[in-house]
């Protein structure tokens, strides 16, 4: 069974094809459920301008963006219309990764990062990069090389050529994802890693400075997950993060922003350790992004329709309440836009436990039309109350 992250880290390949398989025709037994924000709308295109997710976040103080997978934004003019009218920003799922990016040690393939950024500039929508250092996004060439010098060189080199590549034009970067994990038992909490083996422990602070001296205007990111529930194991990991991050700032390690994945599951509680959580960046003088949003409703019990939206939309719902009041947090970014293309719904995911029970997480359904999510979300945006 993969993992979420060894299922993430398949790429581009593995998307493109999730997203032929879960097309219109796979979802039609998905019908959208009525919601209770009269009058239904016949089109995405009703949902443009001043009543889109993008205006509204905007009203106050927010960014709204969506992950994505260059090619379908590419191959598809509708979901390329769609975001092009919901999204103040996106990021590439998987392109900007070193397996996607890196396919071989001389050769660096920025082709699709660079299509997206020339659709977000058209557009009027900025761009962030993800990711500099993954421990799942780790080529075969450069596992093969026994000597740590050189892998540290090549490390250091990876780092500075993309950040240049893309210097003043990227909102953000992701520099190093995941990279806590209280499981190994390692010093701090930190994970072992292919790079934390190799580069050596202090390989978070050389990522971050070898960004900063090659994009100085880029914000530069710490992202995770698993911080958000009000349970003693996210707890443990929230802890361990913040440590971790004060000690960058006391050695002057180069860090302007965390992201908060934000990848939830219907129905557990999300509140104070998530507002706790965003308020110790705040105080450090760190933004806060939600990056990956989206709501896993696989535990629910009903097969109700509406019921599950309602139950998911609620989730939104608590956890942007938390979250949002929070000035630190500047951007909110789903994994995704539309059902049709989430991982959730991946051919053979493991995270489906209800068989032929396809997942609704994201603000637009599989046909374009706007979800119970996307109206908890604008709705949440209305009511931020910035402390």
């Amino acid at each position: 069974m993969l993992s979420r992250r060894e299922f993430i880290a398949k790429g581009t390949e593995t998307a493109v094809s999730i997203a032929t398989a879960a097309g219109a025709g796979l979802l039609a037994g998905c019908a959208n459920s009525a919601t209770s924000h009269p009058p239904m709308v016949s089109s995405f295109r009703d949902l443009a301008g001043s009543r889109s997710l993008r205006a509204h976040a905007h009203r106050h103080g927010l960014i709204y963006g969506s992950a994505v997978v260059i090619p379908i934004v590419q191959k598809n003019t509708d979901f390329a219309d769609l975001l092009s009218e919901q999204c103040g920003i996106l990021v590439p799922s998987n392109e900007l990764k070193w397996v996607a990016l890196r396919p071989s040690r001389d050769t660096f393939n920025f082709g699709p990062p660079d299509f997206l950024y020339d659709f977000a500039q058209r557009n009027h929508m900025l761009m962030r990069g993800h990711n500099l250092c993954w421990h799942e996004s780790v080529p075969t060439w450069i596992r093969k090389i026994d000597n740590k010098d050189e892998i540290k060189q090549l490390f250091v080199d990876h780092i500075t050529t993309v950040c240049k590549h893309y210097a003043g034009k990227l909102q953000s970067w992701d520099v190093v994802n995941e990279a806590i994990d209280p499981n190994d038992k390692l010093p701090g909490g930190l994970r072992k890693s292919f790079w934390y083996d190799n580069v050596g422990p202090d390989y978070i602070d050389l990522a971050f400075q070898t960004a900063r001296t090659a994009d100085p205007n880029a914000k530069l990111t710490y992202n995770d997950y698993g911080v958000e529930g009000d349970n003693d194991g996210d707890a443990v990991k929230r802890r361990l993060i913040l440590e971790m991050v004060k000690g960058m700032k006391s050695r002057g390690v180069p860090i302007d922003a965390i992201g908060i994945q934000s990848h939830l599951n219907a129905g557990e509680k999300y509140g104070q350790g998530v507002a706790d959580f965003i308020e110790a960046f705040h105080q450090m003088g760190l933004e806060v992004y939600l990056t990956e949003l989206d709501v896993n409703d696989d535990a629910t019990v009903s097969n109700d329709l509406a019921g599950r939206d309602a139950i998911i939309a609620k989730t939104y719902t608590e956890f942007l309440q938390a979250a949002l009041p929070n000035p630190a947090v500047k951007q909110v970014l789903t994994w995704d836009l539309s059902d049709r293309f989430t991982w959730l719904n991946g051919l053979g995911s493991h995270r489906r436990k209800q068989p032929n029970r396809l997942e609704r997480p994201l603000p637009f359904d599989a046909d374009f039309k706007p979800t119970d999510c996307f109206y908890a979300l604008r709705d949440s945006f209305d009511h931020r109350k910035r402390a």
